[in-house]
C-alpha cells in the first residue's frame, strides 16, 4: 500500500511539474495568414519561399517523413505546373503557378522543377544490383531526405535533444501556425548554457538555437525583405500546406455543400407551405 501511494504521488508531483512548465509559455499571438479566413486560401508565393527556408536552413536537423518530391508538383502544390497560352506570344508555356483563367495541369512526372529539385538531393539507398548501401540522386517518388539515419544519431549531433518532424507540426502543436511563428520569432537572445529562452516554449528553455537571422536565405525577388519575421511568416506558410495540402479544395467543397443547404432549405419551405396551405394549424 505505501509502495502503491508513493508511486501516485510522484505520478501527480511529476504531472504537476509537467501542466506547470506547459502553462508558463505565453499563448502566441495572432498573426495574419492568408490561409485563416473561411475562404483563405495559401500564398503559393510565400509557400514556394517557405520551402527554400526549409531546404537551406530547417533541413539541416529536421526531417519531414511523410512527404515526397513529387507532392510539390501535385495540384495545389507549390511548384505544380500547368500549361498556359502567353499574351505574348500566342504559344503555349509551362509555368509553376495557378493560372487565374484556363491552363492544363502537367503530370508531376513531367514537371522540370519538381525534378529539379529532387535530383539535387543525395539518397542513400539500397542498390538493386550489389545490395549494398548507396548514394543517388533523389527521385521525385523519394520522401523528403532525412538530415540522420537514426535517433541516436539525431540526439548526438544535437546535445541529445530529438529535433521534431515537421511533417504536421502545424496541426501537432496548441495555436498551429500562430505557435510555429511566434516560436521562430520569439528568441529573447538570452541562454543558459545550451538552452535558449524563449516565451512561446513551455518552460520558456528551448534547446534548438536561433534558427533564423538576418539574410541567412538570399531571396531571388529584390522586393521581398530578408529578414527574420518574412522567413517565420514564409516558413509556417509552407509547414500549413505540408500539413493540410487539401484545404483549399476542401474549403471550396463546403461553400459549395453550404449552397447546396441553403437552396434545399428553401425548397423545402416552400414545399412545405404548398403541402399545408389549406390545413390550419
Amino acid at each position: 500500500m505505501l509502495r502503491a501511494l508513493t508511486a501516485a504521488a510522484a505520478v501527480f508531483v511529476l504531472g504537476a511539474g509537467v501542466a506547470f512548465a506547459a502553462g508558463k509559455a505565453e499563448h502566441p499571438h495572432d498573426h495574419a495568414f492568408s490561409f485563416d479566413s473561411p475562404v483563405g486560401s495559401y500564398d503559393m508565393a510565400a509557400v514556394q519561399r517557405g520551402f527554400q527556408v526549409y531546404q537551406q536552413v530547417c533541413a539541416s536537423c529536421h526531417s519531414m517523413d511523410h512527404l515526397s518530391y513529387r507532392h510539390l508538383g501535385e495540384q495545389g502544390g507549390p511548384f505544380a505546373a500547368y500549361m498556359v497560352r502567353s499574351h505574348d506570344t500566342g504559344e503555349m508555356e509551362m509555368v509553376v503557378r495557378r493560372p487565374e483563367h484556363g491552363g492544363t495541369f502537367v503530370d508531376v512526372t513531367e514537371n522540370p522543377w519538381v525534378r529539379q529539385i529532387a535530383s539535387e538531393q543525395t539518397i542513400t539507398a539500397v542498390d538493386p544490383n550489389s545490395g549494398q548501401l548507396t548514394d543517388r540522386p533523389g527521385r521525385i517518388s523519394d520522401r523528403f531526405r532525412r538530415p540522420f539515419p537514426n535517433e541516436i544519431a539525431a540526439r548526438a549531433s544535437n546535445g541529445g535533444a530529438y529535433p521534431v518532424d515537421l511533417s504536421v507540426i502545424t496541426s501537432a502543436r496548441h495555436g498551429g501556425a500562430d505557435y510555429i511563428y511566434a516560436l521562430l520569432t520569439g528568441y529573447t537572445g538570452e541562454s543558459q548554457g545550451l538552452l535558449y529562452e524563449n516565451p512561446y516554449f513551455p518552460g520558456h528553455l528551448i534547446a534548438m538555437p536561433p534558427p533564423l537571422g538576418e539574410g541567412v536565405v538570399p531571396y531571388t525577388d529584390p522586393n521581398t525583405p530578408q529578414t527574420v519575421e518574412q522567413y517565420a511568416a514564409d516558413v509556417t506558410h509552407f509547414l500549413q500546406w505540408a500539413a493540410d495540402p487539401h484545404m483549399e479544395e476542401r474549403k471550396r467543397l463546403g461553400i459549395v455543400v453550404l449552397g447546396f443547404l441553403l437552396v434545399l432549405t428553401a425548397l423545402l419551405y416552400f414545399a412545405y407551405k404548398q403541402v399545408w396551405r389549406n390545413e390550419s394549424h
